[in-house]
This record gives C-alpha cells, sequence and structure tokens, in this order.
C-alpha cells in the first residue's frame, strides 16, 4: 500500500518533527491515532442520536 501526502503536509511533517523532537512516523502515528478516536467516537453519537431507545423499549408495543 502506497500513501501519499500533499506538499502542505509534509512541508507541516518537517517542521513539527523539529518542533516536537518527535520522528514523523511518530507523529503520523499519533495523529491518525486522535483521528480514528474522533471518528469512532463522531459515529457513535450519530448512532445512538437515532433512537435513545433501548431494544426492549423500542420492541415493547410489538406484537406479531
Amino acid at each position: 500500500m502506497e500513501v501519499f501526502l500533499n506538499e502542505e503536509n509534509l512541508q507541516n511533517l518537517e517542521v513539527f518533527e523539529g518542533l516536537l523532537h518527535k520522528d514523523q512516523n511518530s507523529i503520523i502515528n499519533e495523529a491518525l491515532k486522535f483521528y480514528f478516536k474522533e471518528e469512532a467516537q463522531r459515529l457513535e453519537e450519530e448512532n445512538s442520536s437515532q433512537t435513545n431507545l433501548s431494544f426492549h423499549e423500542f420492541w415493547d408495543d410489538f406484537e406479531i
């Protein structure tokens, strides 16, 4: 798998590598960890906002 970063991101990586005294791999991995955590939380909130009823509350009055 090849990953390509745009010029702006490459330049930012170089700048922050010096500022943070971290290698680019560490910076990318930390950023991805943060991104995935935020996206998982967003998806969880999105899914929970669709209904706030539990399984039993949802199906309570349903009769077959």
